[in-house]
C-alpha cells in the first residue's frame, strides 16, 4: 500500500470483482432455482438481483477485508468473499423496505423495488406487497450466503450470533428514524453503523480467528467510523447533488431528519431562519432556488457537523495507532478511514 491512494483504489476494486462473481453465480443459480418452484417466482429474485447489482460500492466486503487483513497478516483475502457477499445482500433488504417505509421511488438510478412493482402490476398495494417479500427474500439469501462461509473451527456460531446482533441493531436506529428520535448520532451508530463498518469489522476479524485484543481494536478503529461516515453521507445528502449522493434529491426535500437539521436545532436560530427551513422541508416540489437559500441558513449546522465529523475519523484514527495490526495493516485501515469519511469522494 506504500503507493497510497492508487493501490487503494485497486485493492478495492479487486474485493469489488470478486465479490460480484460470487453475487452473480448466486443469482444464477437462485433464478434455476425459482424457476422451478414457479414461472412467477423468479420476478422477486430478479428484482432482488438487479438492485444489488445496480451500482452499490461494495463497502461493507471492503470493510471485512480490510479488518481481516489487519487482523490475519494474511494476503489472500478470499476467505471473506462470501460473507461480503451476504452482507451486500442484508443492505439489499434493507434498502428495499427502506425504500418503502420512505416512499422513495428511486433507488442507485433506478426504480425502488416496490416502485418498480407498482409501476409493472399497476396496483399501488400489490406492488408494494411485493417489494416486501422481495425484501424478506434478499435477507433469506443473506442468510444463505452467511452459512456458506469460511468461518475458523470454533468460530461460526460466533458469527452467526453477530449477523443477528447487527440486524437487531439496524431495526432499532430505523425505529428511531422513523420516530425521529433527537438523538441522532445514537441512531446512525444502531441503523448505519452497525451493517456498515462495526459488523463488518468484527466479522473480518472472526474469519481472521483474533483475539480479544485485535477484536477490540477493530470495534474501537470502526464504531467512530460509522458515525463519522454517516455524518459525512448527511452532508452530503443536504449540501450535495443528486449526481454525488446517487440518491433521487437531497435531504430537505426528503425531510429527513439527519445530523445538520438536528445541529440547527441545537443552535440558536431565529423565525426568519427558521421559515426559510421549514418553507422546503419534505416539499419533493421545493425549487434549487428555495434549496440554497434554506441551506444559507445551514452554514452554521454545517461547520458543527464537519468539525464532528472530523473528531470521530480522528478517533477511528487513533485506534489504529494503538492497535497491534502490522505497520501496512495500519496504512489500509487508515486509507479506508479517508475513503469512507472524506466529503470530496
Amino acid at each position: 500500500m506504500a503507493q497510497g491512494q492508487m493501490d487503494l483504489e485497486s485493492w478495492m476494486g479487486g474485493i469489488r470483482r470478486d465479490v460480484d462473481d460470487i453475487l452473480d453465480r448466486f443469482f444464477e443459480s437462485k433464478c434455476e432455482e425459482a424457476s422451478r418452484l414457479s414461472p412467477q417466482a423468479i420476478e422477486l429474485v430478479t428484482e432482488v438481483r438487479d438492485l444489488t447489482m445496480r451500482g452499490g460500492k461494495r463497502l461493507r466486503p471492503i470493510v471485512t477485508a480490510a479488518a481481516y487483513r489487519a487482523a490475519s497478516g494474511a494476503s489472500d483475502l478470499s476467505p471473506t468473499f462470501e460473507v461480503g457477499a451476504a452482507l451486500e445482500l442484508l443492505q439489499t433488504y434493507l434498502l428495499i423496505h427502506d425504500d418503502w417505509m420512505d416512499e422513495d421511488d428511486e433507488r442507485r438510478g433506478g426504480p425502488a423495488v416496490h416502485y418498480a412493482f407498482q409501476k409493472k402490476h399497476r396496483n399501488d398495494h400489490l406492488g408494494a406487497s411485493l417489494g416486501i417479500l422481495a425484501g424478506d427474500l434478499a435477507s433469506t439469501f443473506g442468510w444463505e450466503l452467511l452459512l456458506s462461509g469460511n468461518f475458523p473451527e470454533g468460530r461460526r456460531e460466533e458469527g452467526l450470533a453477530l449477523f443477528v446482533r447487527i440486524q437487531k441493531e439496524v431495526f432499532a436506529g430505523q425505529q428511531l428514524d422513523l420516530m425521529t428520535d433527537g438523538d441522532v448520532e445514537r441512531m446512525h451508530d444502531l441503523k448505519t453503523g452497525s451493517y456498515t463498518t462495526r459488523g463488518p469489522a468484527e466479522l473480518g476479524g472472526i474469519l481472521a480467528d483474533a483475539d480479544e485484543a485485535g477484536m477490540q481494536s477493530l470495534r474501537r478503529w470502526a464504531t467512530p467510523l460509522g458515525v463519522a461516515f454517516q455524518l459525512r453521507d448527511d452532508l452530503l445528502g443536504t449540501f450535495g447533488h443528486a449526481e454525488q449522493t446517487g440518491k433521487p434529491g437531497d435531504d430537505l426535500r426528503h425531510g429527513k431528519h439527519n445530523a445538520v437539521v438536528a445541529a440547527f436545532g441545537r443552535l440558536g436560530h431565529g423565525d426568519a431562519e427558521r421559515a426559510v427551513l421549514e418553507g422546503v422541508w419534505g416539499r419533493a416540489d421545493a425549487t434549487d432556488d428555495e434549496v440554497l437559500a434554506a441551506t444559507k441558513v445551514l452554514s452554521a449546522a454545517e461547520r458543527e457537523v464537519k468539525t464532528r465529523l472530523g473528531f470521530l475519523a480522528d478517533e477511528a484514527r487513533s485506534a489504529l495507532a494503538t492497535s497491534p495490526f502490522d505497520e501496512e495493516a495500519k496504512q489500509l485501515l487508515e486509507e479506508v478511514t479517508g475513503r469512507l469519511t472524506d466529503r470530496g469522494t
